[in-house]
């Protein structure tokens, strides 16, 4: 089993830690329940050092409410700047449009944290509320957290962790689709490496396909290994699978996070502490009806530059040695932190074949099977997006935090379809349904539409070579990470294993996405 500061600090899925306000308390990233998002450790607010990070001031009390001295972070118009979505939102800003984002439990506290999030970002410039519902199916509403010496995997002793998910993905696909119609489908029990959650989960998209208007974008933020479902995957995941045909058949899209430990996979052995020996993809990424979302790291007015490859000292603080970065420039690399440790998702299904509308990307992949992800964006925890939350104060200090992973960037490339087909129905177009041959079409003929993410290399450290999605181990604090033994695949020029195409350019993709049949 790897080593993992990350992972055997939330091994039993307990908690999100405990963390002081005003100090900072840990050098330890939490980990959702899904695997699929992480919180950066938690920062002071009560006054920020020169030369900090990230910090957030609220526009209302002037007062300061977030920041780190060595985690980098975003506000919603950084990241559409980078992306261009605020020149799309210049026009579209998704009316008429409808984002379900797919959750266990959800989250006690959505609306009035959705409605912090636009007070403290959207407010003052004349952009819509939140139109927001969330459709809980049984008690999601009712867990009272008890990770205090709680350690079960589907029950109230991982509702913070979902709800952490939930505000992530509801706050993040209003950023960038504000006037859509915002839907968080919350729904137990968890899933986790067993599948005992799927059938609920799919039962309640399938209502929701039935419920909701054509062109509704669906956001996964949940994953197993696709080996958890044993000599049976097929099958199996072709009951599931008809849930994405009914959907696409009417119009609807479906996107999933590719995964946040590279080409590492954990088993169901043992509570998730298992761990294969190959390189392994996650479920439903893989399945050719949904769009695989991968991650990169965006470092917009910064530029890491790693001089070590020991990222917390003995005593826990961090080493700037690790952490420092120059201000400037604007690069996107492949997703791979050797701190947490996680890294981009992607590879070759064992379960599908290869589709023909990735003919055109058949010599990336390995034999004749489907290659995840489809396309990328930011998904780095030093250099992830703030979030509120309010919910569970007695283990997760109400107000702003920072987090990423995959399951932050799949909400917001949701909201970029959504954009996209408002502007199609403007032009008298049905919605994209299942997107992923227009995807290939264009990255195979539009160059603008997509930023390529090719290898980099920063600083000296090792860890700076950001040119796979190998894993990383990490082995104690003042001690220096190193590769996992599981081999990753490379981030080439074109498409790749990693991140897909890359990152959408926003107003040549939906340009492109309009004009495509």
């Amino acid at each position: 089993m790897k080593t993992s500061k990350l992972l055997t600090a939330v091994g039993a899925l307990a908690a999100l830690a405990v963390f002081p306000s005003g100090a900072l308390a840990g050098s330890t990233p939490v980990r959702s329940p899904t695997g699929l998002s992480i919180q950066a450790p938690d920062a002071a607010a009560s006054g920020a050092a020169a030369g900090a990070a990230c910090t957030l001031t609220d526009p209302a009390s002037g007062k300061l409410v977030y920041s780190s001295s060595y985690v980098h972070c975003y506000t919603p118009q950084q990241i559409a700047a980078n992306y261009g979505v605020d020149v799309v939102q210049a026009q579209h800003k998704g009316e008429g449009q409808t984002i379900v984002l797919v959750d266990s439990y959800g989250s006690p506290t959505a609306a009035t944290d959705l409605n912090t999030f636009y007070a403290t970002f959207y407010k003052a410039q004349g952009y819509p509320a939140p139109d927001f519902e969330q459709v809980c199916s049984g008690k999601c509403h009712d867990y009272n957290n008890t990770a205090h010496g709680a350690n079960g995997q589907s029950g109230p002793a991982a509702a913070a962790g979902w709800a952490g998910e939930a505000n992530l993905d509801i706050e993040w696909a209003y950023a960038m689709a504000p006037a859509a119609h915002i839907v968080l489908l919350a729904v137990p029990p968890a899933e986790t490496e067993g599948v005992q959650g799927l059938p609920n989960l799919f039962k309640a998209m399938s209502d929701a396909v039935d419920k909701y208007p054509s062109g509704t974008i669906f956001s996964q933020s949940f994953g197993v290994t696709e080996e958890t479902f044993g000599g049976a995957a097929a099958t199996q995941t072709a009951k599931f699978d008809a849930v994405y045909k009914k959907g696409n058949a009417k119009g609807d899209t479906f996107l999933a996070s590719s995964g946040d430990d590279g080409s590492f996979g954990v088993s169901k052995t043992h509570r998730d502490t298992g761990s294969y020996d190959h390189p392994t993809v996650g479920w439903p990424a893989s399945s050719p009806y949904v769009t695989a979302v991968g991650g990169t790291q965006l470092q917009s007015g910064w530029t890491w530059n790693p001089t070590s490859d020991i990222p917390f000292n003995s005593d826990g603080t961090p080493n700037m040695g690790y952490f420092g970065w120059t201000d400037g420039g604007n690069t996107e690399a492949v997703w791979n932190e050797s701190w947490l440790p996680a890294a981009s998702g992607g590879g070759p299904s064992l379960i599908y074949p290869r589709p023909s509308w990735q003919s055109s990307v058949a010599s990336r992949i390995p034999g004749d099977h489907r290659g995840v992800p489809d396309v990328a964006w930011n998904a780095a925890v030093d250099g992830g997006v703030l979030v509120y939350t309010s919910f569970f104060p007695d283990v997760n200090r109400t107000g702003w935090h920072v987090y990423g992973g995959t399951s932050a960037a799949s909400p917001q490339v949701a909201g970029v379809l959504a954009l996209a087909n408002q502007a199609r129905k403007a032009a008298g177009k049905s919605p994209l349904g299942q997107v992923n041959p227009t995807l290939y079409a264009i990255g195979g003929s539009n160059a603008g539409a997509f930023r390529d993410i090719a290898p980099v290399t920063e600083g000296t450290a090792a860890s700076g070579q950001l040119v796979d999605n190998q894993d990383w181990d990490y082995l104690g604090d003042g001690v220096p990470v190193q590769r996992d033994a599981v081999p990753g695949w490379p981030t080439t020029t074109g498409w790749d294993m990693t991140t897909g195409f890359g990152t959408p350019r926003a107003p040549a993709l939906v340009a492109a996405l309009v004009a495509a049949p």
